[in-house]
């Protein structure tokens, strides 16, 4: 073996380091720049409040995202992060294009659409923190936002994952009759997932009012484009399944703006599916835990010279709109906001640990079950009633929790129902006036002896659905 390698492995690699691309151009040549015309003003300006608007966007996503990786070296940020750090021009050209009622979704990089939508960075970062008051009530983290109120449906931790789920949003569009169209944001590495194609092919199959974005930083993790597809022109990839497909600069928040309205416009009105192809690069690696050896420093420092926001705010006082001081300004905006959002995530409290098994599933009457079941401990119990479980499988979770390092011994203590009522009274009665029938921990609840069954049986009740 050579160097570590098999005579196979070493025939495979030099194959790939000399063979041509699907489309007939090298490896190393997978951006077509002459094509993309990098760098060059290819749209003229919108109106100067677009413009600020466009601008402070990006900034705040880049600023979000230094910080989210800051907080992830003091440890306040768990499992897995991935930052968009290059990527805003992509990300705020293509969300500016929506109106409010279409619906956006996205991959586990998706901070910045969530933050470009509109939620709240305070809600965004208590996410990241794994907080009550994050947008996802701290159930999602990094990889899960989710704003209904935006229509932001999520990021999906699964490359690929969330393909199928738009379409089926798109088809609940057709069906309601509305005009609505939904977003639906991937990587180049989903490309060559399986529910890449089904999805296309049944999106130009139903003539579903969906609009595909590519967001090509040409890596699949560590991999890079020409090393992982066959074909480097994304935006072909889709044509075979009827689904037409456009490349822009995603380096060029007005550009991607322009290719992504017109695509919009043709699914919205002509309810013909379309693919973008967003060409941009991100300057962080894959997550924070990527050392990125597969790039060279030469490299992403040719692409730093692309910087989206740069680009667009030095554009935007060289033709008058803004001056150097309004950019600033907007910069310190951003900061501040991200600030606040730090403070406001720390300040938040963690879950309930008793709150585990909280909108998992939606309960009806409909069919009598155990809808989950917790089996860390001897007293086995119904997971939808993990508040009236014993004292044993909460001292499991708590030391789980502190094992964890998952906030202080009071953050972690059980609260019980004599808690519950003093925080009661101190937000005053509910719409009735009256406090909650509470149960002490442990104990049977007079709905479910009336129903027959009993907390920590290890049957359900004879009558009777879930909770």
């Amino acid at each position: 073996m050579a160097n570590g390698y098999s005579p196979t492995q070493v025939a495979i690699r030099e194959t790939t380091k000399t063979r041509k691309n699907g489309d007939g151009t090298a490896p190393g040549d997978v951006t077509k720049p002459e094509e993309i015309r990098f760098g060059e003003v290819k749209h003229d300006l919108p109106d100067p409040e677009t413009c600020r608007t466009v601008l402070s966007k990006m900034m705040l996503i880049r600023r979000f995202e230094e910080r989210a990786g800051e907080m992830y070296a003091k440890a306040k940020i768990g499992g897995f992060l991935h930052l968009c750090i290059g990527e805003e021009a992509a990300i705020v050209g293509a969300t500016q294009a929506l109106r409010d009622g279409d619906y956006l979704i996205s991959t586990y990089r998706e901070h910045g659409q969530a933050l470009a939508r509109g939620t709240h960075p305070n809600g965004v970062m208590a996410e990241l923190f794994g907080r009550e008051d994050g947008c996802s009530r701290g159930r999602g983290g990094s990889m899960h936002l989710f704003d209904w109120e935006k229509r932001f449906l999520g990021g999906y931790g699964i490359v690929g994952g969330s393909l199928p789920l738009s379409a089926g949003v798109a088809l609940a569009c057709d069906y309601l009759e509305t005009d609505d169209v939904i977003l639906s944001m991937m990587g180049d590495g989903a490309t060559n997932q399986g529910t890449f194609g089904e999805t296309m092919n049944l999106a130009a199959l139903w003539s579903l009012p969906v609009v595909f974005v590519i967001v090509n930083n040409q890596f699949g993790m560590g991999t890079a484009l020409h090393r992982h597809s066959a074909v480097t022109d994304l935006s072909r990839k889709s044509e075979g399944f009827g689904v037409p497909g456009t490349r822009c600069d995603g380096m060029d928040a007005l550009d991607v703006h322009s290719v992504v309205s017109d695509a919009l416009a043709h699914a919205r009105e002509q309810r013909q599916p379309q693919l973008v192809e967003a060409v941009t690069y991100r300057y962080r690696g894959h997550s924070m835990a990527d050392p990125e050896e597969y790039r060279s420093k030469e490299e992403v420092e040719e692409w730093r010279r692309r910087d989206p926001i740069q680009a667009f705010a030095r554009r935007l006082v060289d033709e008058g709109v803004l001056g150097q001081d309004e950019v600033e300004k907007l910069d310190a905006e951003a900061i501040e906001a991200v600030d606040e959002s730090v403070k406001f995530a720390d300040k938040s409290p963690f879950p309930e640990l008793d709150s585990l098994y909280d909108d998992v599933y939606v309960f009806t009457d409909e069919v009598p079950a155990w809808w989950t079941v917790d089996e860390r401990t001897p007293e086995v119990h119904r997971g939808e009633r993990e508040r009236e479980a014993g004292q044993v499988p909460h001292d499991l979770a708590e030391k789980g929790a502190a094992y964890a390092g998952v906030g202080d011994r009071q953050a972690r203590k059980r609260r019980t129902p004599t808690d519950r009522r003093q925080e009661g009274a101190q937000q005053g009665p509910g719409e009735d006036g009256e406090a909650a029938e509470e149960v002490e921990p442990g104990t049977t609840d007079p709905a479910t002896a009336a129903a027959g069954g009993e907390v920590g049986s290890a049957e359900p009740a004879d009558e009777g659905g879930a909770d």
